[in-house]
Parts: structure tokens; sequence; C-alpha cells
């Protein structure tokens, strides 16, 4: 299985907002993809007036992540409303392959 992770920075103001365009983008175009295996949010707070949003998908090869993402998938795959959320997105992703995942 491989993870992919993929991070961005938002005014802490926007984070509501961000978190549910992220489901509204993201989230529903991954898993509408054929291999998608699942997904985890992670949020914390920069500072004051930033917070971090890291979002890793779930794919049982690096074949099925190109129906996603397409031929070059270090790439990361950004909406035409990102601005509106003043988005500091990672413009790259980074694989892992997944040696243990268990969950009690």
């Amino acid at each position: 299985m491989i993870a992919r992770e993929w991070k961005a920075r938002c005014p802490v103001a926007k984070k509501d907002g961000f978190i549910a365009y992220l489901y509204e983008t993201g989230i529903k175009d991954t898993s509408a993809t054929e291999g998608f295996k699942g997904a985890q949010i992670f949020t914390r707070e920069v500072d004051e007036l930033t917070f971090e949003v890291t979002l890793i998908t779930y794919w049982p090869t690096r074949e099925s992540i190109v129906a996603f993402a397409g031929q070059d998938i270090e790439i990361a795959k950004l909406y035409p409303e990102d601005d509106k959320y003043e988005l500091d997105p990672d413009t790259f992703v980074r694989h892992y392959e997944v040696i243990e995942n268990h969950w009690v």
C-alpha cells in the first residue's frame, strides 16, 4: 500500500471553510477514484494566525494514483477556489510505502 501526503497552510479564520471545501474537492475526487483505500486529515496550529492541514490518502499501487493525479504523481492536484481560502499549498506530494497499518 502507498500513502500519499499533501500539506498546506491557511489562515485560522478560514479553517472550517477550508476543511469543508477539502471534503468537497480532494476527498470527493479521491474517494471516487478506483483503487482509493482511504484518507486521513490532520490539522495543527502553526501560530495564532495560521494552521496547517495534512491530507494522507491510501492507494494499492502507484498506477492507481495515476488515475487520480495524472502521469506525474509527484505534483499536487490543486483546485480553482483554493485562493478563496488564502491557501499556501505545497505544490508537490510525498509518497510512502506503508509497512504497517494496524488499528486497535
